[in-house]
């Protein structure tokens, strides 16, 4: 028990701050995701490349 006590009280500010900035950032990377999706269409669309072929593409790599 001693032990959890000492692993808690040298890394629980480090958990901390790192569960403080994935739950800040979580929204910008959702945000980015969608705006690389939305840049590879319009990509796709002015090389008159077939969406459903990019995408199989990108899923499968063939």
């Amino acid at each position: 028990m001693e032990e959890l006590m000492k692993l808690i009280a040298n890394y629980g500010f480090p958990m901390v701050v790192a569960g403080f900035l994935l739950v800040r950032l979580e929204p910008l990377i959702k945000e980015l995701q969608k705006s690389i999706t939305l840049l590879t269409l319009v990509v796709a669309r002015q090389s008159e490349v077939d969406v459903e072929q990019m995408r199989r593409i990108v899923e499968g790599g063939s």
